[in-house]
């Protein structure tokens, strides 16, 4: 069995779409990046990476690169899941925690937790998505941004 833990914070703009956890959330600003932004997302890759000593989002899937321009963290993800797999890794489970003070995410977590299980082939019981304010601390607390965290525990299919 190994662990891996991820973060990934990003600042809001106007002009984008909010994605978390690959999932749609109304607001009205979204988040600044190069892919679309979804930092539950990018957590839990940099923790399945962690895991699985791949390095991390930025070495794989590098910002400036057109490739990844605006792509979605979904596909990603699924990629890094095909890397594990091909290393004869499976995920034993997940657990993300997001920060934002704003907008409300207790409705979506259950879409999140859906979409995560699918794009990583694991039953939502074997994925937890919990989200959390910062208490009006900090870049979070003053609504600039969002921030995830995530640790995933893989081990061998042999």
């Amino acid at each position: 069995m190994r662990v891996g833990c991820g973060y990934d914070s990003h600042r809001f703009v106007e002009g984008r779409t909010l994605v978390l956890g690959g999932v749609g959330v109304p607001y009205e600003r979204g988040l600044a990046g190069w892919s679309d932004a979804d930092a539950v997302v990018h957590a839990v890759i940099d923790a399945l990476c962690g895991a699985a000593n791949l390095g991390d989002i930025g070495t794989l899937f590098p910002p400036g690169d057109q490739r990844y321009r605006d792509v979605s963290s979904i596909a990603l993800l699924e990629q890094i899941i095909r890397k594990l797999e091909s290393r004869r890794l499976i995920v034993a489970n997940l657990d993300v925690t997001i920060l934002a003070q704003e907008p409300v995410l207790a409705p979506y977590v259950p879409s999140m937790r859906a979409s995560l299980a699918f794009a990583m082939r694991l039953d939502e019981g074997q994925v937890s998505v919990k989200a959390k304010t910062n208490e009006y601390m900090g870049f979070i607390g003053r609504s600039e941004g969002i921030a995830a965290l995530a640790v995933a525990l893989v081990e061998s299919s042999h």
